[in-house]
């Protein structure tokens, strides 16, 4: 039996990624780990958290997967245009970001967000930041969607037969699954929960459970 675990937005809270890493350690000895994205700001230590992600898992038999958030991609954007694009990054946590550069992000970290991908899927589920759009095939598209959009309520969808996960948006109750559709999106930077849900690789269900870290803030 093998496991995918997939962790919700973190935004800057490394001391809880630490323990959600330590969590997902305890459950399994070896399996997949997927971030949907969003790792850096308005908390107060991006930099080591995409420290801890560009280095990938450290011990064997784990495989990662990072996605591409909206924030990343607020952050390519403002370095490569700036003007309105990093005064829209600055309103929406870039100030953390950069302060805990020391205020500057180096050219590699913007780069390797700037490539990050942003969807995987395998035989049961999809996972991406935000969404989907479903009047498209699952291979067409648009990385808009898949880092912007926003799910109200309690709405699902077939999604070509497979479980959505994303996070994007911290609605109360989350993480939470709505049918076909999981929510993981916990609130931590805004002092709720990262949280963390866990399917078995080999049926094609949605989590088996939750794991969750309260942020310490």
């Amino acid at each position: 039996m093998s496991f995918t675990f997939a962790i919700g937005d973190i935004h800057g809270c490394l001391t809880e990624l630490k323990d959600m890493l330590g969590h997902i350690h305890d459950q399994a000895s070896a399996g997949h780990v997927v971030f949907v994205g969003d790792y850096i700001d308005r908390g107060p230590e991006s930099r080591g958290v995409l420290e801890l992600v560009m280095a990938g898992p450290r011990k064997q038999g784990w495989r990662w997967t990072m996605l591409k958030g909206n924030h990343e991609d607020m952050m390519v954007r403002a370095y490569l245009h700036g003007g309105a694009e990093m005064a829209m990054w600055m309103e929406n946590g870039g100030y953390e970001t950069l302060g805990s550069f020391c205020g500057h992000v180096p050219d590699d970290v913007v780069r390797w967000c700037a490539e990050l991908p942003a969807i995987h899927a395998d035989e049961y589920r999809i996972f991406v930041h935000a969404g989907v759009d479903e009047a498209l095939p699952l291979d067409g598209q648009r990385e808009h969607d898949l880092i912007w959009k926003r799910f109200g309520g309690g709405e699902s969808g077939y999604f070509w037969g497979r479980h959505l996960c994303h996070g994007h948006t911290p609605l109360a109750g989350n993480p939470q699954t709505f049918d076909n559709r999981t929510n993981i999106d916990g609130g931590c930077v805004f002092g709720g929960e990262l949280a963390c849900a866990v399917f078995d690789d080999d049926r094609p269900e949605g989590p088996l459970r939750f794991l969750r870290v309260p942020a310490r803030g």
